[in-house]
């Protein structure tokens, strides 16, 4: 969503920025109390309790600050998000926060899909693959895929590397339908 992400866009740039100035620290912990209020503002009755006319944002603030332990930083962030309207906005906030902080450390954010759980040296041994690959230092997540049917689907920014079963399956019905 273009528009969100044009929304997000200052309000991540001036957090990111005071945060930096404290050190990366700073940066680690505005990035943890951001993704925590990131997750509560992706709840549908947060959302629909702040699009209400009849709540105000001091009571919408007080909810949110109510669910969260935010320090005194977070909670001037949070009331300045919700005093503009743009609480569903503070998930695109946190995404694109985490970008420039992954920018300025030279690292990336990688999603591996996998028909199984990947688990300790198993993940270790993918991760160091797959920063071999890309040439780069990678934050790994995983998320299950059953439809995989097995191997990993890895996405790094815009490279997707495919060696899934279910890759190599289409590869194979386009080759046979040539």
């Amino acid at each position: 969503m273009a528009e969100l992400a044009t929304i997000a866009r200052p309000y991540a740039e001036a957090l990111y920025q005071s945060a930096n100035a404290g050190g990366a620290a700073q940066v680690e912990a505005t990035s943890g109390w951001l993704d925590m209020l990131a997750a509560a503002a992706e709840q549908p009755l947060l959302l629909q309790l702040a699009d209400n006319p009849k709540v105000s944002a001091q009571q919408v603030f007080d909810v949110v600050a109510g669910v969260t332990t935010l320090p005194e930083p977070g909670r001037n962030f949070l009331r300045t998000v919700v005093d503009n309207g743009r609480l569903a906005a503070l998930p695109e906030i946190a995404s694109q926060f985490r970008a420039l902080k992954n920018t300025q450390s030279g690292v990336s954010d990688a999603l591996v899909q996998s028909a199984f759980p990947i688990e300790g040296q198993a993940l270790a041994d993918v991760k160091a693959a797959l920063e071999k690959r890309f040439a780069r230092k990678l934050n790994v997540s995983v998320e299950i895929a059953s439809e995989l049917i097995g191997g990993i689907r890895a996405v790094v920014g815009d490279e997707v590397l495919d060696t899934s079963v279910k890759a190599r399956l289409e590869q194979m019905k386009v080759a046979l339908t040539a």
